[in-house]
């Protein structure tokens, strides 16, 4: 499909007068603009909005192509639609000349409403939203997918369409992002976006997260650094400019395919609703060996897993079933045995005597499920962290023909009194632990104690639906359901010592996080209830080695950053950005149906002409491997 840059132009003022000049053509553009619009009625509320923007056509001298900030309204702005889609024809047309914007608050967000105040509420209850020509009616929030282009005075939005504002000064500008951040961190929090509200909010240690233009970067530039130089010769392999996605070759997968679980060793899996699909390893990706492991457990019924995890040398898969459909909650696991073909052992979660449930599980290491002894693993609940130990204290093997399932011993961890609300974990090479939550929050963990988070970095808003961390613990992978969130875990302690945000308190020096977006014409390409799942680095499982790439699924979309360029403080989409920087450089691979997962091969898989492992991309039907070599 092509990088996001390709499908964004620049708006100039020369082709507004362009426009001006060819008005038979621009009545053909006015008919698809009003296809391209839902139908909606005018709202009375907006009038004046027209009105307004009447009397700055015709009672305002029309001059040169500046136009004086004296002879405009304060919130006037010039108003644009786009039309084509990703078609070689799509373009911008001007909606609006002239109109203004507004930001008001209304307690009926989603329709058409006589309660919308201007600027605030006599009581303080409601939602922003923005009011632009009668046209736009969105309520100020992250699905919005506001990008700022500084350089033109403009900016671009999601609101039932694709839209750009283009304003006429930089006062103008600047001021519409600041009452835009103020109106989303209201929506959020429930607070008014003062400097006092946002220490409460972030902490006084998280001040950089508040205002990250005064932020301090050096940990960002320190790690880039220290990547590049840092262990063998083949830490880091250059990317070229020319780097394009290559379909190697696809496969059907019998359909119904719910995760994939890859291998670092001979084989992968793909779990759909009649068993576990074995595919074999190769340099240009996953073949199918023809392979079907079957969930027959001897008796009962069982929805089918949405969850795998390899364990002991990849020779066994533990498969984690919901209890009820809708709800990732499970009371137990199938053990799988993957050179027999058969489930061997059923086990249950139990902690002091009392049955309990698991939501996730992961391996205690980045490589654990490489070691053939590995009898351990975490699992997590809402309120619970521990590690699951599946070796019987009395010595005995139990098997599927038990009258009683086995239990599991709890081996450590904690349940939190509090609503800690986690929703998902990973590990890293050591087995520090990072942890994600529904309020935003994500947490780091020492591999020596699960009871007290040795960092915990505030949320932004938005739920962590999915959480990854590097090999070496220096960077954490958030997802969200409208961007994914890159955190540098790097600080300096009082001894001068450089280390991580699991094995210390990071202090006050905390680095402000990267944002990983999709343009507003992706986003709204990809559809307003796709959400992006599932973000990961590559896959590296030695020390001296690093991560080269990110991953991501929304919808139909696998979008690919490149990680060198994420970090660099000096890439170009980083300019003139008001807040936390975002970056909007990507790769997209479009698949013909809704992507289950995208994941790339273990590190050892990267051929020669490639910088990186093949892709594996699976959809309910299919199984694709994905090159990002130049040359093939």
């Amino acid at each position: 499909m092509g990088t996001s840059q390709s499908r964004e132009d620049y708006i100039s003022d020369s082709d507004d007068y362009k426009e001006e000049e060819e008005e038979e053509e621009r009545s053909d553009d006015t008919e698809e603009y009003q296809d391209a619009l839902e139908k909606q009625p005018t709202p009375i509320g907006d009038l004046d909005a027209k009105l307004q923007a009447l009397k700055l056509k015709y009672g305002t001298p029309s001059s040169s192509s500046s136009t004086p900030s004296s002879a405009v309204s304060r919130n006037a702005v010039k108003l644009y639609l786009h039309i084509g889609g990703n078609a070689p024809n799509a373009k911008w047309i001007v909606s609006n000349k002239l109109t203004s914007f507004s930001f008001v608050k209304t307690s009926n967000v989603d329709g058409d409403s006589d309660d919308d105040y201007e600027g605030s509420s006599s009581d303080g209850k409601g939602q922003w939203i923005l009011k632009v020509a009668g046209k736009v009616r969105a309520r100020v929030s992250t699905d919005m997918q506001l990008k700022m282009f500084g350089d033109q005075r403009r900016v671009d939005f999601v609101s039932r369409g694709v839209w750009a504002l283009k304003f006429f000064t930089d006062e103008q500008y600047r001021r519409f992002v600041t009452e835009f951040q103020d109106c989303l961190f209201e929506n959020v929090y429930g607070l008014k976006a003062t400097e006092e509200n946002k220490v409460k909010i972030y902490g006084k240690e998280f001040l950089g997260w508040v205002k990250p233009e005064a932020a301090d970067d050096s940990a960002w530039e320190y790690a880039d650094d220290y990547d590049m130089a840092a262990g063998s010769p083949n830490s880091v392999t250059p990317v070229r400019s020319n780097q394009q996605l290559m379909e190697e070759f696809e496969e059907a997968a019998n359909g119904g395919v719910q995760s994939l679980t890859l291998g670092a060793l001979d084989n992968s899996f793909l779990v759909n609703d009649s068993g576990v699909q074995v595919y074999r390893n190769f340099r240009d990706g996953i073949h199918g060996k023809g392979v079907v492991a079957k969930f027959d457990s001897g008796g009962g019924s069982k929805s089918t897993p949405k969850k795998a995890l390899l364990m002991r040398g990849e020779t066994n898969m533990m498969l984690m079933s919901p209890l009820k459909e809708g709800k990732p909650q499970a009371n137990g696991l199938q053990q799988l045995d993957i050179e027999t073909g058969k489930i061997v052992t059923e086990w249950k979660f139990e902690k002091d005597g009392t049955e309990i449930t698991m939501r996730d599980i992961t391996n205690d290491t980045k490589e654990s499920q490489l070691d053939p002894s590995e009898s351990t693993f975490l699992g997590l609940d809402d309120n619970r962290l521990c590690q699951w130990d599946m070796r019987e204290r009395r010595g005995m093997v139990q098997n599927i023909a038990s009258l009683n399932s086995p239990v599991l011993q709890w081996s450590q961890g904690h349940q939190f009194s509090r609503g800690t609300n986690f929703q998902c974990f990973a590990t890293t090479g050591d087995g520090s632990i990072v942890v994600g939550s529904l309020d935003g929050k994500i947490r780091l963990y020492s591999k020596t104690s699960m009871r007290q988070a040795k960092t915990a970095f505030p949320g932004l808003g938005s739920p962590i639906t999915h959480v990854d961390v590097t090999y070496d613990g220096k960077w954490v992978l958030g997802t969200t359901d409208t961007y994914l969130v890159l955190i540098c875990t790097l600080f300096t302690d009082k001894d001068g010592k450089t280390k991580t945000g699991f094995s210390g308190r990071m202090g006050n020096k905390i680095p402000a996080p990267r944002l990983l977006k999709l343009i507003p014409l992706d986003s709204h390409l990809a559809g307003a209830d796709n959400k992006f799942h599932g973000g990961h680095f590559s896959w590296v499982t030695e020390s001296g080695k690093q991560e080269r790439h990110l991953v991501a699924t929304v919808g139909k979309f696998s979008v690919i950053w490149d990680f060198q360029q994420v970090k660099n403080s000096a890439h170009e989409c980083y300019r003139n950005q008001q807040g936390l920087k975002s970056c909007y450089c990507y790769k997209i691979l479009l698949k013909d149906e809704s992507i289950v997962e995208s994941r790339f091969m273990h590190d050892k898989y990267a051929v020669s002409d490639s910088p990186e492992a093949p892709l594996v991309v699976a959809t309910p039907m299919k199984v694709s491997s994905i090159s990002l070599s130049g040359k093939r």
